[in-house]
């Protein structure tokens, strides 16, 4: 019997290595596959979009939010992947009567290394993991001396329209937002509040909007509404997957904020 505490503190205790994964976080899917971890995925979320031949060959359970509990029982996991930002408590709680659920708490780097590592000592995929480590780490370090003189610009980073919100402290896109030199002026707002644009230049006037690709398809029209009430902010549509996913699609994401910066 081996007992492993996941992000939360929860301990959990398995006879054998896990082999039959159920994952409700889409960019904890793409760590598993990464990890090697395809044949012992049974189930997944209708977000899990990476990799893209997962949504033929796996069994869709529902959304990160709501999910098929039927569907999950029927699969008969010994683990549920969940994420404590992604997933609700009265989830985790009612889907714990059917298997271990190991819930994951990523906001800084080093949480999402501390994942990565428990991933490999939970699946037995610790030289795949230290693997994905180095790659980020390489990458990370890299980017490091791209952005040491870059000027610290102010932003406002939105994920939602009708109401208006963006992201704000303690969460993992502020915490990338600050590695890119880019002051978040709404950092001491809550976690994802609800703003009103007539008030954002008095709240900080960003030099720079950004409006994700996700959970939101951010139209022309809102880059034209929002940029009414800046001075002069400049506003860009990113991909929000680099800017909120965590796990493996670290060993992308700073060789794209290295583009993203230079087209700016």
């Amino acid at each position: 019997m081996k007992t492993f505490s996941d992000q939360l503190g929860t301990l959990h205790r398995f006879e054998n290595t896990p082999k039959r994964i159920v994952s409700l976080v889409p960019s904890q899917t793409e760590l598993l596959y990464d990890l090697g971890l395809e044949d012992a995925i049974v189930g997944i979320t209708k977000f899990c979009v990476h990799p893209v031949h997962f949504k033929a060959t796996k069994q869709i359970i529902g959304g990160t939010k709501q999910v098929k509990f039927d569907k999950i029982r029927a699969l008969h996991p010994d683990i549920i992947i969940a994420n404590k930002e992604e997933n609700t408590l009265e989830m985790v709680e009612e889907l714990s009567a059917i298997c271990p659920v190991w819930v994951t708490n990523v906001i800084t780097l080093e949480d999402n290394f501390q994942m990565i590592a428990d991933f490999g000592q939970l699946f037995n995929k610790r030289t795949e993991a230290q693997k994905w480590m180095d790659k980020i780490n390489f990458t990370f370090q890299d980017f490091q001396n791209f952005i040491k003189d870059k000027p610290v610009k102010k932003v406002a980073y939105f994920i939602w329209a009708n109401p208006y919100m963006v992201a704000g402290k303690e969460t993992f896109i502020n915490e990338l937002l600050k590695l890119n030199h880019y002051k978040n002026i709404y950092e001491q707002k809550g976690r994802y509040p609800e703003i009103e644009l007539k008030k954002i230049r008095m709240e900080g006037d960003p030099d720079l909007v950004f409006l994700s690709s996700e959970p939101f398809p951010f139209k022309d029209e809102h880059a034209f509404e929002i940029g009414r009430f800046t001075q002069q902010a400049k506003t860009i549509f990113v991909d929000g997957e680099y800017f909120s996913w965590h796990g493996s699609r670290l060993g992308k994401a700073f060789e794209y904020f290295k583009k993203l910066h230079q087209k700016l």
